[in-house]
């Protein structure tokens, strides 16, 4: 059945319409995006197919260029339009981390560091600097590879604190694996920086591991 043959209230845009975007399926809502369908497959089908052969929108959001275009009716076009969705997201989700408004949430920030770490394919360390009222006045990615005590490096951290003149850090890196627990080496790690930040009078509030649907919070087991 062509999409154009459903009921009106049935396709996706006049249901978001009439409904409010939450009421959508995945499928419908990926439909939205996509637009038109293939010969033999309306965009509803095709959007079905799509989710059941990668396993989610999560496994198509992550997927490289490569890998998303190799899909029948996908192509660059959409990937670019894709990738612009969601930096606009992760940019929308950064705006309540900005300078001017104060980290009050945990699970705000959680949820912003998950959108940045989550689904990298290689092991990142990422650090919120803050002033003394707890706002944020830069973020960065400090190391990438194999986070352990031979590539972070307390002195670059403390150097880079000092810089921004910050009075706080929240740290947070990704496993790849996707489970959130922290190793013995994490635990090194953050008691190492945290250490060299109390010889200048900068604190760690939290350092947040990022797994596949858990990011797991140093300050909430009592560590730190």
């Amino acid at each position: 059945m062509s999409v154009c043959m459903l009921p009106r209230e049935s396709m996706p845009r006049e249901k978001l319409l009439s409904r409010g975007p939450q009421s959508l399926t995945d499928a419908e809502l990926l439909a939205i995006f996509l637009r038109t369908g293939t010969q033999g497959m309306n965009v509803l089908q095709l959007s079905d197919k799509l989710l059941k052969d990668v396993g989610s929108l999560r496994s198509l959001f992550a997927a490289s260029k490569e890998e998303f275009c190799q899909h029948k009716g996908l192509g660059e076009a959409k990937y670019v339009q894709l990738q612009a969705v969601l930096e606009m997201t992760r940019r929308y989700l950064s705006e309540t981390l900005q300078r001017g408004e104060a980290l009050t949430s945990a699970q705000q920030t959680k949820l912003y560091l998950s959108s940045v770490l989550r689904d990298r394919h290689r092991e990142a360390f990422y650090i919120l600097f803050l002033d003394s009222q707890h706002r944020v006045i830069k973020e960065e990615m400090m190391f990438e590879g194999t986070i352990d005590s031979a590539s972070v490096h307390p002195r670059e951290v403390v150097k880079r604190a000092l810089e921004f003149n910050a009075a706080a850090l929240i740290l947070a890196h990704n496993h790849p694996s996707g489970v959130a627990e922290p190793s013995q080496s994490d635990r090194r790690i953050t008691r190492r920086i945290s250490e060299a930040l109390a010889l200048v009078d900068i604190r760690i509030l939290d350092h947040f591991v990022v797994g596949d649907g858990d990011v797991f919070s140093f300050a909430e087991h009592g560590w730190i």
